[in-house]
C-alpha cells in the first residue's frame, strides 16, 4: 500500500503564496498517510518547488520559462514568421512534450490536480493551463495512472475551447470533488456530469497544525488590523484593460486604510502574491501620502514577504483582517482571524457562508467606504462571538479533509481504477449544509 509515486499537478513555484499553501498541505498529508510513497511535482517553476520542498519536480509545459516573452513579441512579428514558428518549432517542440509527459509518469500511481482554482478562466487562457490539464490527464489514463481533482474551483467557462478541454479532463478522473457548491455547478453546466461528485473545504484548511504561528499577546489597547491588497484588473486579469477597475479598488482602500489610520488602529498590508501584489502596496502607500494622511511610523507595518510561513506570521499579529485574495482569507480565517472580504470572485462569497460571515463581505467591483467601515466596525462589535464559532468551523473543515484524504488513499491501495471507492454527494452532504 505505501510504494509507488504519487504526482502533483498544480501552479505552484510562481510565488503565489495561496498555491504554495496548498501545496504544502497536500505533501504534509501525503506524507502523513503514506509515508513511504515517493511524491514529485508537475509545475510552472520546478526549480523553485524542488528547492522549497525538497522533492523532484518537472515543468508543466516546455515553454514555461519564455511563455511571457513569446507573448510580448508576437504583436511585432511578422504573420509568416509566426506561423512559420508554429508549425516547424513549436508543433515538434509540443509533440516532445507529450512523449516527455508519458515518461514523466513512468511510475507514477495516482496523479492529483491539488486544488485551487485551476477550472476557472480568471487569468486562464484555453490554451495555458486548459490544455495541459487535459494532456497530463490523457498521459497519465496511457499509463493506467489514477487521476484526481481534489478540491479544485471551477466556473462556468467563457471560452467553448476551454469548456471542452476542461470537461473531456474531467471525464477522465477516477475522482472529483469541489472546494464549493458553486464550481461543481458551474462544471455540471458545462457539460461535466458532477452528480456524484462531492464538495469538501478548500485544501489549504488541511495545511499542518504545527506550522501555523501562535498569536503574540498583547494588551486590550493594541488593535492591528491587516489589510490584504491585490492587483486587480478584472475578470481578464489583465493591466492594458483593467487599469480603470485597478485604480477605482485602489482608491477605495487607500481611503479605508486612512480611516483606519486616523481612528488609530495599527494597519499592517498584506499581499497574497509576491510576483505581482507589491504594486498594490506601493500605490496605496502613495496614496496616503497624497492625500496627507498623518499617522505615526509605527502605525503603518509594510514588511516583505516571500513565503507562506511569513504570511501566516505576520497575519498572526493581527486582530482582524480586511482582504481581497482568496487565500489571504483562508489563511486568515485559519489562524481564526474575522475578516471582511472584497470579494472578486464567487468562491469568496462561499468561504464567507461557510465561516457564519456571510454578512460581512462586499463585491469588489463596487466596494464602497462607507459600507466599508460599516461591516468593519459591526464584525469588531461581534468579534469574540465570530472567533468562537470559527474555531469550531476550521475544525469540521479540518475533519472533512481528513476524511476526503482517506477516501483517496485508498483509492491509491487499490489496483483497478473501476474498483476504486467514490464518495458521493449524498455521503458529504448531510454533514456540510454550509458547503
Amino acid at each position: 500500500m505505501n510504494h509507488g509515486k504519487i504526482s502533483l499537478f498544480g501552479n505552484f513555484g510562481t510565488r503565489n503564496l495561496g498555491n504554495e499553501c496548498t501545496l504544502q498541505a497536500v505533501i504534509h498529508n501525503v506524507r502523513e498517510h503514506l509515508p513511504d510513497v515517493c511524491i514529485d511535482c508537475i509545475c510552472s517553476d520546478p526549480e523553485d518547488v524542488s528547492a522549497r520542498y525538497n522533492i523532484p519536480a518537472i515543468p508543466i509545459y516546455y515553454r514555461h520559462r519564455n511563455a511571457s516573452r513569446s507573448r510580448a513579441e508576437a504583436p511585432r512579428t511578422n504573420t509568416l514568421v509566426r506561423l512559420f514558428r508554429r508549425v516547424f518549432i513549436r508543433l515538434p517542440q509540443e509533440i516532445l512534450h507529450w512523449i516527455t509527459a508519458f515518461r514523466a509518469l513512468k511510475d507514477t500511481r495516482m496523479l492529483i490536480m491539488t486544488g485551487t482554482g485551476m477550472l476557472t478562466d480568471f487569468g486562464i487562457t484555453p490554451l495555458d493551463l486548459h490544455y495541459e490539464i487535459l494532456k497530463w490527464s490523457l498521459a497519465a489514463k496511457l499509463r493506467r495512472c489514477k487521476v484526481a481533482f481534489l478540491s479544485v474551483g471551477g466556473s462556468q467557462l467563457d471560452r467553448p475551447l476551454s469548456r471542452w478541454l476542461v470537461k473531456s479532463a474531467l471525464s477522465l478522473a477516477a475522482y472529483r470533488s469541489y472546494r464549493d457548491r458553486f464550481s461543481r455547478d458551474c462544471l455540471d453546466s458545462i457539460g461535466a456530469n458532477t452528480s456524484a461528485d462531492p464538495i469538501y473545504p478548500d485544501l489549504a484548511f488541511s495545511f499542518p497544525r504545527t506550522k501555523l504561528p501562535d498569536s503574540p499577546h498583547r494588551n486590550r489597547t493594541e488593535r492591528v488590523i491587516g489589510v490584504g491588497l491585490m492587483d486587480y484588473y478584472g475578470k481578464e486579469s489583465r493591466r492594458e484593460t483593467g487599469e480603470h477597475v485597478y485604480r477605482a479598488y485602489l482608491e477605495t482602500m487607500a481611503m479605508f486604510t486612512g480611516w483606519l489610520l486616523n481612528q488609530r488602529y495599527t494597519v499592517r498590508l498584506l499581499i497574497g502574491d509576491v510576483s505581482y501584489d507589491k504594486r498594490a502596496k506601493h500605490d496605496l502607500i502613495e496614496a496616503l501620502h497624497r492625500d496627507r494622511v498623518t499617522y505615526d511610523d509605527r502605525q503603518l507595518i509594510d514588511e516583505p514577504v516571500f513565503s507562506v510561513e511569513q504570511l501566516l506570521t505576520q497575519l498572526a499579529t493581527t486582530e482582524m483582517v480586511v482582504a481581497t485574495r482568496f487565500h489571504n482569507i483562508v489563511l486568515a480565517l485559519l489562524l481564526n482571524k474575522p475578516v471582511v472580504s472584497i470579494a472578486y470572485d464567487p468562491k469568496i462569497d462561499d468561504v464567507m457562508s461557510a465561516a457564519g460571515l456571510a454578512a460581512y463581505w462586499q463585491p469588489i467591483d463596487d466596494v464602497d467606504l462607507q459600507k466599508l467601515v460599516e461591516r468593519f466596525s459591526r464584525l469588531e462589535a461581534n468579534s469574540e462571538t465570530v472567533k468562537t464559532d470559527l474555531m469550531r468551523q476550521v475544525e469540521e473543515h479540518r475533519r472533512l479533509l481528513d476524511e476526503q484524504y482517506a477516501v483517496i488513499f485508498r483509492m491509491f491501495a487499490t489496483t483497478d481504477v473501476a474498483t476504486a471507492p467514490r464518495v458521493s454527494q449524498s455521503h458529504t452532504q448531510p454533514s456540510v449544509p454550509k458547503w
